[in-house]
């Protein structure tokens, strides 16, 4: 996976793929990865996926109530963004001064520094 926690990404895939504004005007929803899970290619990404937990009250929450949270998604609806134009880009990997380095195709920047 070319995705790492703490990497900003793009939802290119989803119901949270734009976000719209009072104008009517659409961006597309952005936010840091803030877990990754290998096994069934999914990725935790901060205010994307918002769902609803219907808790019952229990010894650490008193009350309980309805909690809203943020769910997996998969890694093939979010892409990463380039570091130089904010645009959602692929990566590629190449190896330098032994390292694998990651890429992006759109600017040709090095992601990991």
């Amino acid at each position: 996976m070319t995705i790492k926690a703490g990497d900003t990404v793009a939802v290119i895939a989803g119901r949270d793929k734009f976000t719209v504004d009072k104008k009517g005007n659409k961006t597309r929803k952005t936010g840091r990865v803030i877990k990754v899970y290998t096994k069934t290619e999914r990725v935790l990404v901060e205010g994307v996926n918002i769902i609803k937990k219907h808790q019952r009250p229990t010894k650490e929450n008193d009350k309980g109530g309805i909690l809203e949270k943020e769910a997996p998604i998969h890694v093939s609806n979010v892409q990463l963004v380039d570091p130089k134009t904010g645009l959602p880009t692929r990566v590629y990997m190449q190896e330098v001064d032994g390292k694998k380095v990651r890429f992006s195709t759109r600017s040709k920047v090095q992601i990991d520094k």
